[in-house]
């Protein structure tokens, strides 16, 4: 009963800050209008870059994760720690690095002109779609590995004495995991890159690659469109829901039981064949990965010791907007592990940050001045923002103890609160620790709802990059983002300590 009421009091906290918002900006919006042409042709563009962007990023993450799962090498723990790095760098400071790669300037078009070969340009679909799998794959391996380090190693034995061969073993194994993890990645996917705006505003290259996130700022900055904004923000809140919708009913079945947590040994993963095309997988990932973030860590590092202190104010408001952040999504997530659960975390990735902040702050005016909530709440959004991630890392493992404990929780007559400290989080102790990391990183990287409470007292540093920007201080932003990049990758390494895979497979 307890913990009934603590998913009861979770999914109306969510509930109410997701529809708050937007029926506040509903009503003072006043008359909703009818959307224009231009308007569809976003919600068709959304769709169609999401479905492709997310259906990549899968594609390529599979055989990624597949590699990290069977394989142990020096650097390993390096290199999954470092695969959270394209998804929690500010999207701004990576879409420079993917413009020192990718650009017209860029290493590889500087490669090919020297070949005397046709010079890509990176900027339409294609390259919204690049930036969307850069952002995504590393997310997208680390939810599938987790599905992968979830198999019990005596299954592997048991195929093994059963002779299966490599193809065998992949499908009465890994696709029925696949099948369960791969839904769920998928539609957390599309419901981000549905929700694209920097890199759309970006890498778009013209009003054809408008995004309803784009309309919708456009809506609200330039024209003070509310109604119009409000109509958008439905639009996109529906294919999300719908999105998310089809695939849990997809993402069904249980897994293969529990184990006894011993080391997996993989005897498919022996074949040169298989050495070979495992290696290819994980240096193309890492140079896809990588070589971005090292032009900006090379770009950053000349003027980091000399930024000044109205940056380490703004850090130190970041470290604790993240803190508060992981503490409240983690709040809400342990109690909503279940498919309505997760169903329901999709709602905060789904609605607009803009129009969620510019709710938010025509709710909290006439009653306090909003900048004094600016960093408040700018925790509570980022913790909204984060709770799909944090369900589709938990919510496997959740259903499996469930599955496998509860008869005997049941037989042993555990009270809630036992169930909770001796079953579930010391089970749950490395998705929980992956998914606090994933958390704290997305909120210390967060440009949304800041920007419309923030002063210059109350910044953020992703806002202070953008105030250095502005400014034309390009030096000191660089500097300012590389520390930031600092910040996000330090706190996913701590919290995820637990939840990182470094065991050996």
């Amino acid at each position: 009963m307890a913990a009934r009421a603590l998913a009861i009091i979770a999914a109306v906290m969510v509930i109410g800050l997701v529809l708050g918002p937007v029926t506040a900006v509903i009503w003072r919006a006043g008359d909703l209008p009818v959307l224009r042409a231009a308007d569809w042709q976003a919600v068709r563009f959304s769709v169609w870059q999401a479905l492709l962007s997310a259906f990549f990023s899968v594609l390529c993450a599979i055989p990624v994760a597949r590699a990290l799962a069977r394989r142990s090498f020096r650097g390993r723990a390096v290199l999954i720690a470092l695969l959270g790095a394209p998804f929690i760098l500010p999207v701004i400071v990576a879409i420079l690095g993917l413009l020192a790669v990718f650009g017209q300037a860029g290493l590889l078009n500087s490669l090919l002109g020297s070949l005397g070969l046709p010079e890509p340009s990176i900027y339409g679909l294609h390259g919204v779609i690049i930036a969307h799998v850069f952002f995504n794959l590393p997310l997208a391996t680390r939810l599938i590995l987790q599905g992968w380090l979830a198999l019990p190693a005596e299954r592997f034995r048991l195929a093994a004495t059963l002779g299966l061969t490599s193809g065998g073993l992949f499908r009465t194994l890994e696709v029925p995991m696949l099948i369960r993890i791969v839904p769920g990645a998928f539609a957390v996917i599309f419901v981000i890159c549905l929700s694209s705006f920097a890199v759309a505003l970006t890498l778009g290259g013209g009003p054809r690659a408008t995004t309803v996130e784009l309309a919708i700022y456009q809506a609200v900055r330039f024209d003070f469109d509310l109604g119009r904004a409000a109509v958008l923000a439905v639009v996109q809140l529906t294919l999300a829901l719908g999105a998310g919708l089809i695939a849990l009913r997809l993402a069904s079945g249980s897994g293969f039981g529990v184990g006894l947590d011993r080391t997996v040994h993989r005897f498919d993963a022996t074949r040169r064949v298989s050495r070979v095309v495992d290696a290819v997988c994980l240096v193309a990932v890492a140079l896809f990965l990588l070589l971005p973030l090292s032009m900006v860590v090379w770009r950053g590092l000349p003027g980091l010791v000399s930024l000044g202190p109205e940056v380490a104010r703004a850090a130190v408001h970041s470290v604790l907007v993240a803190l508060g952040s992981t503490v409240l999504c983690l709040a809400w997530a342990v109690p909503l592990t279940t498919r309505w659960g997760e169903w329901l975390g999709l709602a905060g990735i789904a609605v607009s940050p803009l129009v969620l902040g510019t709710g938010l702050f025509l709710i909290v005016r006439p009653f306090a001045n909003p900048f004094d909530l600016a960093l408040p709440v700018t925790a509570m959004v980022n913790a909204l923002a984060s709770l799909p991630f944090a369900l589709r890392i938990l919510r496997p493992q959740a259903e499996e103890i469930r599955i496998t404990q509860s008869r005997l929780a049941a037989t042993l007559g555990l009270s809630s609160f036992a169930w909770l400290r001796w079953v579930v989080l010391p089970r749950l102790r490395r998705p929980l620790g992956f998914a606090a990391g994933l958390t704290a990183a997305l909120s210390m990287g967060d440009l949304g709802v800041i920007a419309l409470f923030a002063d210059p007292d109350r910044t953020t540093l992703p806002m202070q990059i953008y105030y250095l920007m502005r400014s034309y201080q390009m030096e000191s932003a660089a500097s300012a983002a590389l520390l930031l990049l600092i910040l996000s990758l330090g706190a996913f390494w701590l919290f995820d300590r637990g939840g990182r895979a470094h065991v050996a497979a």
